[in-house]
This record gives structure tokens, C-alpha cells and sequence, in this order.
């Protein structure tokens, strides 16, 4: 579990985090989103131990980053948008080197390092050294060298940028498998629908401060959706009249749709009355706010 206590981080006279605070527990995926510069890397960085805060605590596992911090760092997996190794090192070499700081023996390490880049697509390139990694080889790299420790939490900043579509489908995968196995996953993305379609939560940071948290179900309740009604045999003027009688007036009629935009407590009275009438119904369907709609109107409100 990730316990994130009212933390601040200051660079200089500029506070790019103040007092943020949220969690995430086991089996649980919680996506940190906001416009670029609101803090979301900041706040990253502080839980992976990286950035010292000036204020607050962050707590994996029951361990402080600041004062269990080699207990803490064990505890967690994190994977920058910018992974840096040093470039002139083989795979293979670097990881073993890295593992012999948990413990590993060499020949241990590679058995490790056999196993971890069979199951995270790095097969065959063992042996290459990492400045020839793309962008995304070196993002699945530094996931392997995470999972040397088999935390329970993860951090994934950004980790979606740069990446095709195959790249991003490993991911949005991985993130899911580490919940079925209940980790803890924390990550930031600015492709919000990859967010929607993830998180159990969302976590919403502007300028440096958390404004708002929510589910995804939570989102989607808290505006009336648009109830969208398709008819065959159009004719404006019965359908005025079929809204008129039971007093709605917050409507669009755009060709053979109608878009109503008030809430609509019994549907079943909505389409008897547009049968009665003549109407031919072919559909009707609920258009609820996604994760984008909900984003701009929090960040608007607050600008």
C-alpha cells in the first residue's frame, strides 16, 4: 500500500507540490492526471524516494521513504517517462550489477534476468548494449530491473509516452496483472483514455494541489447524462409535442435524433409515448460524461 501524508516540495520559490495527500491500496490502480507542470511527476518522485519532501511523509508498506528509506525503496517498483542507465553497459551486465544489490549472486541474477526478459518482451537482446534500447525497450528494461525486489507497489510516470500501440497494450496488461495479483499501481498519464479505462480511481492534481478524487462510476454519476433517441419517421412537430406533455424542455433535435439533457426518471413512459404517437423508436442510448469531459470542466472551474 501507498500512504502519501500531506506532502510539499519546493524548488527554490517555486512549490510544486503542497500538501498532497491520497493513497493507493493492494489491488487497487489509481491514475494521477493533470495539465503539464501540475505536479504529478513531482509527486511521483517524491514516493519513489528520489525528491526529499519539504513537508509530509510517503509510506510503503508500513515503511517511511524517510526514515526506512532502503525498507521503503525494497517495497516499490517505479518506471520514469525517461529511464536513465548508464548507456554503455550491456543489459545483461547492468541488470546482474544491480541485483548483486539485493543480494543476487551472478549466476543467480541471470536466471533472474533469464525469466524477467522472457516475460516482458526483451528476449534475444540480453546482450545489446542499452543505448541501442528505443524508448520502449528501455521503459520494459527498467521494469525488470523494478522487479528484482518483486515489490508490491508500482509507479509508472508517464509511462505511456512514447509508446506504439503494442507498447502501450503491454502496459495497460501489466498494470492489470499486478492488480489481479494485488500490487498496488500508481500511475500518471496524460491519454486520458487509457486512464478511464484503468483506474479504479483518479486522482486529480492542478497546481500542485489535489482538487478533486473520484471512480470512475463516481465521475460518470456526477452529471445527468445526455439521453440520445433515434427515430425512424422523424416529425419535429409530434415530438415537441410528445416532450411537451411530459414537461421536458432541456432538448436538441439534430436530424432523426433527439438529445435530451435533463433527467429523465422513467424511460418506459418516454418511448410509450412516442409509440402512441406514431414515432418509430430504432434507438435509445445514455451518453455519460468520460474522463476528458470531467477533466476540463474541474481544471475550468478552477482557472
Amino acid at each position: 500500500m501507498i500512504n502519501i501524508q500531506g506532502i510539499t516540495k519546493k524548488f527554490k520559490n517555486i512549490t510544486a507540490v503542497d500538501n498532497v495527500s491520497f493513497n493507493v491500496r493492494n489491488g487497487e490502480i489509481v491514475g494521477l492526471v493533470g495539465l503539464n507542470g501540475a505536479g504529478k511527476t513531482t509527486t511521483i518522485r517524491v514516493t519513489a524516494g528520489v525528491l526529499i519532501p519539504n513537508k509530509g511523509d510517503v509510506i510503503i508498506d508500513g515503511y517511511s521513504v524517510l526514515k526506512d528509506k532502503k525498507k521503503a525503496s525494497a517495497n516499490i517498483g517505479w518506471v520514469p517517462e525517461l529511464p536513465i542507465f548508464e548507456l554503455d553497459f550491456k543489459a545483461i551486465d547492468y541488470f546482474v550489477y544491480i541485483s548483486g544489490f539485493y543480494g543476487y549472486s551472478a549466476s543467480e541474477a541471470k536466471r533472474l534476468a533469464n525469466e524477467l526478459f522472457q516475460e516482458l518482451g526483451l528476449s534475444g537482446f540480453e546482450n545489446k548494449k542499452l543505448e541501442t534500447y528505443s524508448q520502449g525497450m528501455k521503459k520494459r528494461f527498467t521494469l525488470a530491473v523494478s522487479l528484482i525486489s518483486n515489490p508490491n507497489n508500482f509507479l509508472f510516470d508517464e509511462v505511456l509516452n512514447g509508446l506504439d500501440v503494442e507498447g502501450i497494450a503491454f502496459f495497460r496488461n501489466l498494470a492489470l496483472k499486478f492488480k489481479k495479483e494485488g500490487k498496488a499501481v500508481l500511475f500518471s498519464s496524460h491519454i486520458l483514455k487509457e486512464v478511464e479505462n484503468l483506474a479504479d480511481r483518479v486522482v486529480f492534481i492542478h497546481k500542485g494541489k489535489i482538487i478533486d478524487i473520484k471512480t470512475m462510476d463516481e465521475i460518470k454519476r456526477s452529471v445527468t447524462p445526455q439521453i440520445i433517441i433515434s427515430i425512424e419517421n422523424m416529425d419535429n412537430n409530434k415530438v415537441k409535442e410528445v416532450l411537451s406533455s411530459l414537461k421536458l424542455s432541456g432538448y436538441e433535435i439534430n436530424g432523426n435524433n433527439i438529445v435530451i439533457n435533463e433527467k429523465l426518471e422513467d424511460k418506459t413512459s418516454l418511448l410509450q409515448a412516442f409509440i402512441s404517437a406514431g414515432l418509430k423508436v430504432s434507438e435509445m442510448k445514455e451518453n455519460y460524461i468520460d474522463l476528458e469531459e470531467y477533466f476540463f470542466k474541474i481544471i475550468g472551474e478552477r482557472r
